[in-house]
């Protein structure tokens, strides 16, 4: 690939890579592109992962694409049913030729001069190669694959048995008729111990704090008699809208009415487990929608609590024994399996090094664009979906953005696009993600941060961004439009926008 010069490199062949090469084969036909993947699949969370019982915590009618039909019966799907329809999409659109497997990006240069970026990459035998593009849409999702949070409990050299986490499960694993402990309160611990306490001897999930946990049927009704009744596009379309409205109804209501979303949570948690019910193990000590809400299909998760085979415990770790897990409370779990359910480690760009005109990029110092594009980055995007809603929703918008932005450039002989912070005001900031998850938490001081103002904040909300994404302007004023060698006069106003954000 040396000196190979592509219109548009897509980093990532996971759910937004796929996604983003599928929208590009569609609207921007005369470009050229590729697809780099650092695996040796395709498929990304939902190809690494391989923890009993993994699968979405969104619908597929949302967390689908909106150019392809979720046509399986299950609206909560198992990871290989989202592999399936992954491959399905590769090969309708043939993109089998676009994907580079085994191509890590460990670097990447942009020059307004040349108006490219010289993108490094790591191949599977070690060895480096580059290739340059004039748009770089960075696909990879937003946490480490190399390495998951794993904090470091006292006393875990003594544990006797087996300690897994979540992300590297190991393929000979047998926990059968064995006493097992997921630590944490997430979504993979909830999903984890319904799926382990099917053969396990008893599964306990230990958890520091709790989440709110909701119910959902794994198969949606609506869909499947719309699908009777319609044509398999016309029936997706309104059960996607469908789905859309009763979130964004839900997520209002909860911000708007905390005190009463909470009292309806924990209701429903009494109506699944029962009067007798402890629910100091079911209350969180924040209110809805600061942290996701926890999603179990077909109350898996209640089922398995009140069978026996499952139990939650509150509390704290004091030390791992040899035998188990001693708690600050005086008590302790036996276990032969411990699973460290524990979280994700947050990275931008899949951790490589950014740099514009020899000028380092720390992500930290700069504003995120319409939850595109970043200040002072030319031709650069990243797809970040919702906190709120389906992954998928914001997606598909930032690949149609992209899209729009770069025949846009095309048509106006301008292959340089800026998001510049305006000179003559400042733009106040705020964290970018507004959750108060611990993995968002952990890394915040090293995220992008979001204004106070349009186009510089986030909507998290699907019908104003398809407004925002699909149908303003382009040329917003905001966006600075210029040819080879004429956007370095910018950079200035740029870094001292940057110091001023790094200052707040």
């Amino acid at each position: 690939m040396e000196n190979e010069i592509l219109d548009i490199l897509i980093v990532g062949a996971g759910l937004s890579g796929i996604g983003a090469a599928v929208h590009l084969t569609k609207r921007c036909p005369g470009k050229s592109f590729a697809i780099v993947e650092a695996r040796e699949r395709l498929g990304g969370t939902w190809d690494l992962f391989k923890y009993p019982g993994i699968r979405s915590d969104s619908d597929m009618y949302t967390l689908g694409y909106n150019f392809k039909p979720w046509t399986a019966r299950r609206a909560i799907a198992d990871a290989p049913s989202i592999l399936n329809y992954l491959h399905e999409t590769v090969d309708e659109y043939g993109l089998q030729d676009k994907i580079r497997f085994n191509h890590k990006v460990i670097d990447a240069s942009w020059s307004s001069e040349e108006a490219l970026w010289t993108v490094s990459l790591q191949q599977g035998d070690g060895s480096i190669s580059s290739v340059q593009c004039n748009f770089l849409h960075m696909c990879s999702g937003y946490y480490s694959y190399e390495e998951g949070h794993d904090p470091d409990f006292p006393g875990k050299a003594d544990f006797a048995g087996t300690i897994v986490h979540p992300q590297f499960w190991p393929d000979d694993l047998d926990y059968s008729g064995k006493k097992v402990v997921v630590i944490g309160s997430g979504a993979t611990a909830v999903t984890l111990v319904p799926s382990m306490a099917d053969t396990a001897e008893h599964v306990t999930m230990l958890q520091r704090s709790p989440t709110y946990i909701v119910s959902r049927p794994g198969e949606d009704k609506w869909a499947l008699r719309l699908r009777k009744l319609l044509p398999s596009r016309a029936a997706y379309f309104l059960t996607r809208w469908k789905n859309v409205l009763l979130g964004l109804f839900m997520f209002n209501l909860a911000r708007k009415k905390p005190a009463a979303f909470k009292g309806r949570l924990l209701e429903m948690v009494r109506e699944e487990m029962g009067p007798d019910v402890n629910m100091a193990d079911y209350t969180p000590s924040y209110n809805p929608w600061d942290q996701r809400l926890c999603l179990v299909p077909d109350s898996d998760l209640f089922d398995s609590i009140k069978s026996g085979r499952a139990s939650i415990v509150t509390d704290q770790i004091e030390t791992f024994t040899r035998d188990g897990i001693k708690l600050k409370s005086g008590k302790t779990l036996a276990a032969d399996v411990i699973v460290t359910a524990t979280g994700l480690k947050m990275a931008m760009g899949g951790n490589a090094v950014f740099s514009v005109d020899g000028e380092p990029v720390d992500f930290a110092r700069t504003i995120n664009y319409k939850g595109v594009m970043f200040s002072g980055v030319p031709n650069f995007g990243m797809t970040m979906g919702y906190t709120n809603a389906s992954w998928t929703l914001k997606a598909d918008l930032t690949s149609e953005y992209v899209c729009r932005l770069i025949n846009y450039m095309h048509r106006n002989g301008t292959p340089i696009a800026t998001p510049t912070l305006p000179t003559d005001e400042a733009i106040g900031t705020e964290p970018m993600l507004d959750f108060s998850s611990g993995y968002v938490q952990r890394a915040i001081d090293h995220l992008p941060k979001q204004g106070d103002r349009k186009p510089w904040k986030l909507n998290q909300n699907f019908p104003k961004d398809i407004i925002n994404l699909r149908h303003k302007a382009v040329d917003d004023g905001v966006m600075v439009f210029s040819k080879p060698g004429a956007v370095k006069s910018a950079r200035p106003v740029q870094h001292e926008q940057a110091e001023a954000i790094a200052a707040e």
